[in-house]
């Protein structure tokens, strides 16, 4: 009975225009390049200070899901991750977009983009404690096997060139120890730049290798960028809603992938999309179609990521610990707003609490009606700029992106940089998906493999510390998996083949006779 008092008092103007105007600029801000959820709620929080703690909470929530899910344009229609949890929404929605389908594609990625922030939202408020005691039993080496899960998917986006894939995935890796190790402090390749002391910024690396080269493709050729579909004036709803039924497995799997990973402290957007790409991929009947436009992995990605939005919340909330970046800004502000973290939380300030996770799951579902209006409108505006306006306006927001994460022109040298290079590798075969897999992963995986030696070498039993975990020994499973899978269907599809023709064979003599 107190939870009906909890919406309603969620339902009130007051808190529903906060929603709805945090939802609005969350996507907008996260549809710009370098414009980050963590840079969008930092930037709010002190407007949040003379609020009621539970609409205040409500409003950062809002722009936090609405900025997740906004990333989903610029990488659908510009093939850039708007932030890095979209990373692996470019895989499939660039090409969509390319082949006339950005509008169904935008519609897709906001029905699954909903969806995942639903299932999130609801885990948060019905099974916040239990999970929270999840994120406990992961250590550094289940973030070493994780890291190394989502790296096995580089043999899913290297089909038919897959030691081109391992070189770029070398490459991302070797990018990520650029600078201070995260463990020990040694200087690492930073050739006696100061500028790269601090590493290479995944969100600058991003821009760069995703961004660059199409800004230079664009220049270079006269063809326009997207491809004008026959009718581009409707949401094509129901044709999206037909496919988020068919994909309905994928969709409740990654929902609870993204939650799940959201609730390990680091782990973010970025692993939870890429890990449910990865499982939409292995599981699907046509594989060989993820990569080149499938609409399942436009699902897969973009109900994880938003996933990650509840799931982030249930460390924080329970126990101190935040799940992902934003959390850790969100966290800052319970803490000024006098609100005191623990698993008594629930109880002893639930009327807060309720209210907030309430006012997240109103926001997620104003998500819908405002993605949809904002999305048919993007998709339209960008086929309709002309190619002499959209590229200096797409480098403008590069560089302010870029500059804007320190602001610090090293990381804009960096980001054209690493565009330049992403072009020419692009040139010889080479895409960036691999390279920016190692940047992000790369440090996860450093960080838990040293720290994983560390304590088996102390308590003389390394090995045991890998492969004697029963979490770490099931994530290695799937990662073993996940890796041959594509060898294991192709074996079988060819021997299959080769019974169908010895069955022709034997049925043409069998007539002849």
């Amino acid at each position: 009975m107190d939870k009906l008092v909890y919406l309603a008092e969620a339902l009130t103007p007051f808190n529903l225009v906060l929603a709805l105007g945090g939802v609005l600029a969350g996507i907008v801000i996260g549809a710009l390049p370098g414009l980050s959820a963590t840079m969008a709620v930092a930037v709010l929080v002190p407007f949040t200070f003379t609020m009621d703690p539970a609409s205040g909470l409500i409003v950062l929530g809002a722009i936090y899901t609405g900025a997740i899910y906004g990333g989903s344009y610029s990488a659908i229609l510009v093939n850039t991750p708007g932030t890095p949890s979209a990373i692996a929404t470019t895989f499939d929605g660039f090409p969509m977009a390319r082949r006339g389908d950005g509008a169904l594609a935008v519609t897709v990625a906001t029905l699954a983009s909903v969806s995942g922030g639903i299932v999130g939202a609801l885990m948060l408020m019905f099974l916040a404690p239990p999970l929270a005691r999840v994120a406990l039993a992961f250590g550094p080496p289940e973030y070493f096997w994780l890291a190394v899960f989502g790296l096995t998917l580089i043999s899913a986006l290297s089909v038919g060139n897959l030691m081109k894939g391992l070189i770029g995935a070398c490459l991302g890796l070797l990018m990520s120890m650029i600078g201070v190790a995260v463990i020990g402090a040694d200087v690492r390749f930073t050739m006696g730049s100061h500028a790269l002391l601090g590493g290479i910024n995944i969100v600058s690396g991003l821009i760069g290798l995703y961004c660059i080269p199409v800004l230079i493709d664009l220049v270079a050729t006269r063809d326009p960028h997207l491809k004008v579909a026959s009718d581009t004036s409707g949401y094509r709803l129901k044709e999206a809603f037909a496919i988020v039924m068919r994909e309905k497995f994928n969709l409740v799997r990654s929902s609870v992938i993204g939650t799940l990973v959201g609730i390990l402290p680091g782990a973010g957007g970025s692993v939870a999309s890429l890990v449910s790409y990865s499982e939409a991929r292995r599981s699907a009947r046509h594989p060989e179609r993820y990569g080149t436009g499938e609409p399942g992995g436009i699902i897969a990605t973009e109900a994880a990521n938003n996933g990650t939005v509840g799931g982030g919340f249930i460390p924080t909330l329970v126990l101190g610990i935040p799940g992902t970046p934003p959390d850790a800004v969100i966290l800052g502000a319970l803490l000024v707003q006098g609100i005191r973290i623990g698993p008594t939380l629930f109880t002893t300030q639930g009327s807060i609490v309720y209210t907030f996770i309430f006012g997240l799951l109103i926001g997620t579902i104003l998500m819908l009606p405002v993605g949809l209006l904002v999305g048919r409108y993007a998709y339209k505006g960008i086929i309709a700029i002309p190619k002499a306006a959209l590229v200096p306006t797409i480098a403008f927001m590069t560089v302010i992106g870029s500059f804007a994460i320190h602001n610090n022109l090293n990381d804009v040298v960096v980001m054209l940089g690493l565009g330049v290079i992403g072009w020419i590798l692009n040139r010889v075969g080479f895409t960036p998906s691999p390279i920016v897999l190692g940047l992000v992963l790369g440090q996860i995986a450093e960080q838990g493999f040293v720290q994983s030696y560390l304590i088996g070498n102390a308590q003389g039993n390394v090995a045991g510390m890998f492969f004697a975990r029963p979490i770490s020994l099931a994530i290695v499973a799937f990662s073993v998996l996940t890796l041959f899978y594509p060898l294991i269907v192709g074996a079988i599809g060819a021997r299959r083949a080769r019974k169908s023709e010895v069955d022709i064979i034997a049925e043409g003599r069998d007539g002849r006779h």
